[in-house]
This record gives structure tokens, sequence and C-alpha cells, in this order.
């Protein structure tokens, strides 16, 4: 009998040992397991591009796990925030992107925070292309406002050309009028008459023939009616 019992306990302290390997064997899988799972920096990416004419900065997040990560982007120069979003990552990669009013060459910082198991930046910093996304165009010169708005004389009308002839001058049109000589003698009142009726035309020379016709006529009938007196007496 003693001896049963001493191999019977032998046997259950073997079965408890046997038993405890067997649970730490299994906690180290499911440790194993769990840290595989975890979220860890390595699944997070992140690029600088451009967007058409803006520029970008997209972080992308390959946790199967899904884990919520809280994305924070700096200027790595003065340590400006630029913009902060929260990432749920898929197998497939879920991405987040920070409009980004970069210059050529610069430099910032992508900092993740997943939980207990991520707190720390992503390595190497994100450095913007050498280029910029839009290039600026090049301002077109002002017109000056003398170009630009033309004077009162320009928006006048031309003065049409005067198709009638140019009235003369007061020189062409009236002439001068005559010194008078004092030296020269004054018309006498008979010559001033006759001026001023007339009597230098042509009428003063018919009235002259028409009275040396009736002055011929008469005599004409003067010596008629004596011959016939004469003829009567004889």
């Amino acid at each position: 009998m003693a001896v049963l019992s001493i191999i019977s306990r032998t046997a259950s302290r073997r079965g408890v040992r046997a038993l405890g390997v067997v649970a730490a064997s299994a906690a180290l899988a499911l440790s194993a397991s769990g840290n595989a799972l975890a979220c860890n920096i390595s699944e997070f990416s992140a690029e600088a591009k451009c967007d058409g004419d803006n520029g970008v900065i997209t972080v992308t997040d390959v946790d199967p796990a899904g884990i919520p990560a809280t994305v924070t982007v700096t200027l790595k120069s003065t340590g400006e925030q630029v913009g902060q979003e929260t990432v749920k990552g898929s197998k497939e990669g879920t991405t987040v992107s920070f409009a980004v009013d970069w210059k050529p060459n610069t430099d910032y910082r992508v900092h993740i925070k997943a939980d207990r198991y991520v707190d720390e930046f992503i390595k190497p910093d994100v450095t913007t292309p050498s280029t910029p996304c839009k290039t600026e165009d090049t301002p077109t010169p002002t017109p000056s406002e003398s170009s630009s708005t033309p004077s009162d004389e320009t928006e006048s009308p031309a003065p049409e050309p005067s198709t009638s002839a140019p009235a003369p001058s007061q020189s062409e049109s009236t002439a001068p009028a005559a010194v008078p000589n004092d030296n020269a003698p004054s018309p006498a009142a008979g010559d001033s008459n006759l001026a001023e009726t007339g009597a230098n035309s042509n009428t003063g020379m018919i009235a002259g023939i028409a009275a040396a016709l009736v002055v011929v006529g008469g005599g004409a009938v003067f010596f008629g009616l004596r011959r016939r007196g004469a003829n009567s007496n004889s």
C-alpha cells in the first residue's frame, strides 16, 4: 500500500508539471500572436506629392487590426503643426491627406500615436519635391493711365474738311477807303445835282435829239403853210 501511494503521488506531480509547461507554452504563443497582430510603426508610410496644382502629404496605414491611430504632420524647421487626422488601418491600406502650401525641398515630420502600441515618428522625414506643383504665371504688365485712357483730344472726332470756299478776309473783301485829298477842288453844286439826276448818262443825248427833231418838223410845217399861202394869193 505504501508503495502504491508513493507512485500515485509521483504521477500527480509529473502531471502538474506537464500542465504547467503546457500553460506556459500557450501563454507564450498567445503573447507572440498578440504582438504579431498589434499595430507598429512599420505599418505606416508617408510621402509628399502633387494633387493637381496643390501639394499634399499622404499617410497610409496598412494595420490589419484596424487600431485607430492619430497622425500629426509638422514642419520640421519650426515645429509648426500642419494638420492632424485619425486613421483606421486596413489590410488594403487606408490613406489620409494633408494639403500643404509647400516650398520645394522642405522637410516635414509625421508622428503616429496608436493606443499603447505606437508613439513615434515615421522615418525618414518627408521631403517635398524640388519643383513646385504650380508654376507662377508671368504677371501681365498693367497699361499706364496715359495709354489706357485716351485723352480728350483723341476722344473728340476730327473736324470734317469744309467743302465751301474760305470766306475772304476783311482786307480782301473790303477795299481800303480812299484817303481824301485836301488839295483837290471840291465839286460844284451843279455837278453834284447832275450826278444825282443822271445828267451824265444817255438820257441827255436822247432828249437833245428829240428837241432837234421837233424843231425840224416845226420848220417844215411853217414853210409848207407859207408856200400854200403864196399859191393862193397868185
